[in-house]
């Protein structure tokens, strides 16, 4: 142990750097976004997120939209606290046995249209956790899922693109 961190001194920290953020791509998502959900739902998009026994990995994602780079509340778009202000369910981890009422109930108290979105590996089939006895499985075997997210976790550009995917097949639905 003390000569890994005698080489990590001298050697310094190897890291690869950081992407270059595309400011004009994600601008023009977050605008087309907007648009979409005023024509879908004739106001702004309101987002509940539930955990259901992640890792937090999806979490930081999705709360990375709220920060000043990308800035989801400039388009009109918010998270709310109550599933009964909520247009899309955005649901992370493997539906644990202690998280599933609460998601059924979050689910059901939530009014038409609705939208549930499965973010991040684990939300599809229970991802690492898969097998596990304190876990039912993905988010579908406990609610109907419209859209998946996959990766461990998405990054909030992915986010965007799914929610933007969302509205367009819920304006072509409706």
């Amino acid at each position: 142990m003390r000569k890994a961190i005698l080489d990590n001194l001298i050697r310094g920290i190897a890291t690869e750097p950081p992407p270059v953020p595309d400011a004009a791509m994600r601008d023009e998502l977050a605008r087309a976004l907007a648009e979409r959900a005023r024509r879908t739902l004739g106001r702004s998009l309101s987002i509940r997120a539930v955990d259901a026994g992640s890792c937090n990995g999806c979490e930081l994602e999705i709360h990375a939209l709220s920060n000043p780079f990308y800035d989801l509340e400039r388009f009109g778009f918010s998270f709310v606290a109550s599933p009964r202000h909520a247009d899309v369910l955005l649901v992370t981890g493997p539906v644990t046995k202690n998280m599933r009422e609460a998601l059924e109930r979050t689910y059901n108290a939530m009014p038409d249209p609705k939208w549930v979105i499965a973010v991040g590996d684990c939300a599809k089939d229970g991802g690492c956790f898969k097998g596990s006895y304190a876990c039912c499985a993905g988010v579908s075997s406990v609610v109907p899922v419209d859209l998946h997210l996959p990766g461990c976790p998405p990054n909030p550009t992915a986010l965007l693109k799914g929610l933007l995917a969302l509205l367009e097949a819920g304006a072509k639905r409706g």
